[in-house]
C-alpha cells in the first residue's frame, strides 16, 4: 500500500512539472538537480528538476530621455543601459511593487510636471530617487523627491517638528519642478538637469569644466551619477514595455487611492488622534494619507492654513 501511494505521489509531481514545462517551455533547461523519494521500505525514486532559464532581452535600438537621444551606439553607453535593465528587470519583487504603487501617485506627479512645463520622463527620476516611497537617505534626504532640509526650505517647503512638506506629494513635486527649471536655465538640456539632480548643479558644472565637455554621456563621473540616468532610462523602458520584460499586470492588480475629502485647518490641533475621530476617521488613516504631519499634534502659525486629506466615508 505504501508503494502504491508512493507511485501516486511520484505521478502527481511528474504531471505538475510536465504542465509547468509545457507552459514555460522556452524558459527551462535540464539540470543535474534531483528530487529523491524514499519509502520506509528503502525504495528510491528520483527525477531531475528543470532549471529556470534566464532570458536575454532584445534592447531597443533607440531610446530618448525628455526627447533627447541616448547614444546607444557608444559601447560604454549601451553597457551601462543594459546593466540597469537587467538589474531592475530581474529584481522582480521590487519592480512589481513599484508598478502596483505607481497607479496611486503617478497621475498626480504627471499632472504637476505637465502644468510646470517639465518633461513627463522626470516621473521616472522620482522612481529612481525613492521608489515612490517616503524613504529617508543616510544623508537625511526625505520623501519622493529626496530633498535635504536646507534645499527644501530654499524651495519653500516647511520643515519643522510638526510639519515636513518633503513628505507632501503635491508640494514636494512642485518644489522639484522649480529645481528642475533652475537647472535647465543653467545647462540648457534635460539630460544634464537629471544628472544634476543627483550630484548638484555645482558638482556637475565643475566636472564639465574640468573635463572640458558638455555631454553627460562623455563625462567620467562618480559611480552613482554615472549610473543614475541609466537607472531612470531602465524604469522608462520597462514601464513602457512591461510584457517584453515579463511583467503582465491587469488593472485590478494596481493599488488605488481612496476618494478624499479635504479639510482646511487654520487653528492648532493639540491632539490629532481625537481630531481624526471627530471627523469619522482615525489616527492611522490620518497619518497614512498625510505623511507630512510628523507629530501627534499640529501647531498652526498666524496666517497659516493646511489642507488635511481624509478618506470619504
Amino acid at each position: 500500500m505504501r508503494r502504491h501511494h508512493l507511485f501516486i505521489l511520484y505521478g502527481l509531481i511528474v504531471i505538475l512539472f510536465g504542465i509547468l514545462i509545457f507552459q514555460k517551455k522556452d524558459q527551462f533547461l535540464s539540470s543535474e538537480d534531483q528530487i529523491v523519494i524514499e519509502s520506509s521500505e528503502g525504495e528510491r525514486l528520483q527525477f531531475r528538476i528543470p532549471e529556470a532559464k534566464v532570458r536575454i532581452f532584445d534592447l531597443p535600438e533607440k531610446i530618448t530621455f525628455a526627447e533627447e537621444a541616448v547614444p546607444l551606439k557608444q559601447v560604454d553607453v549601451l553597457e551601462r543601459f543594459e546593466r540597469e535593465i537587467y538589474v531592475n528587470a530581474y529584481w522582480e519583487s521590487n519592480m512589481i511593487l513599484l508598478m502596483k504603487r505607481s497607479a496611486k501617485y503617478l497621475p498626480t506627479i504627471e499632472k504637476i510636471l505637465r502644468e510646470n512645463g517639465i518633461p513627463d520622463d522626470f516621473k521616472y527620476l522620482a522612481m529612481a530617487e525613492s521608489g515612490l516611497m517616503n524613504v529617508v537617505s543616510p544623508a537625511g534626504a526625505r520623501g519622493f523627491w529626496q530633498f535635504m532640509p536646507n534645499t527644501a526650505k530654499e524651495y519653500n517647503l516647511e520643515v519643522s517638528n510638526d510639519v515636513d512638506e518633503r513628505y507632501h506629494l503635491e508640494k514636494s513635486t512642485l518644489a522639484a519642478c522649480q529645481y528642475l527649471k533652475s537647472a535647465y536655465a543653467r545647462f540648457g538640456n534635460w539630460t544634464s538637469v537629471a544628472a544634476s539632480y543627483n550630484m548638484g548643479i555645482t558638482g556637475l558644472r565643475k566636472r564639465k569644466e574640468e573635463q572640458k565637455l558638455e555631454n553627460y554621456y562623455d563625462l567620467l563621473l562618480n559611480e552613482e551619477t554615472s549610473r543614475y540616468l541609466f537607472r531612470i532610462l531602465a524604469f522608462k523602458e520597462i514601464f513602457e514595455n512591461p510584457e517584453k520584460y515579463g511583467f503582465e499586470l491587469n488593472s485590478k492588480d494596481y493599488y488605488k487611492l481612496p476618494l478624499f475629502r479635504e479639510l482646511k485647518v487654520n487653528q492648532s490641533i493639540p491632539n490629532l488622534a481625537q481630531w481624526a475621530l471627530r471627523y469619522n476617521s482615525n489616527y492611522k488613516e490620518l497619518k497614512i494619507h498625510n505623511p507630512w504631519l510628523r507629530s501627534s499634534k499640529l501647531n498652526v502659525g498666524k496666517g497659516r492654513d493646511y489642507l488635511i486629506k481624509l478618506p470619504v466615508e
